[in-house]
């Protein structure tokens, strides 16, 4: 049970249920995430280690880059569950939609550098 309640307490943030529908569209770094949600780059990354420690996301280094990304969902069948479920969830909230229309114009390189 206590695999369930961290997946269900990572997913308690409307934050982070945005940092997961962001996800959905591609691997983002935390500048991206923070531009992407007004928020400060202190509190995108302590989102993201709730997320991670949940195993709803996972990273990889690539350089000077740490690119986040969904994970598999093999660590527990609840997160598996969760996030084959929010691929089709909330499409059609307005607060999802204008994050999700902004992605492809996020130029992670003008984003970090500020």
């Amino acid at each position: 049970m206590k695999s369930f309640i961290k997946v269900m307490k990572a997913l308690s943030d409307p934050n982070r249920v945005k940092i997961i529908k962001l996800l959905q569209q591609k691997m983002m770094c935390v500048c991206e995430l923070r531009g992407s949600l007004g928020i400060s780059q202190p509190t995108v990354s302590k989102h993201l280690k709730i997320l991670e420690e949940a195993g709803l996301v996972d990273y990889a280094k690539d350089g000077q880059w740490v690119n986040y990304f969904l994970a598999d969902g093999r660590s527990s069948p609840y997160v598996a569950s969760l996030l084959g479920n929010l691929k089709h969830w909330l499409e059609d909230d307005p607060e999802v939609a204008k994050l999700v229309q902004k992605v492809p114009f996020l130029n992670r390189e003008e984003l970090c550098k500020k």
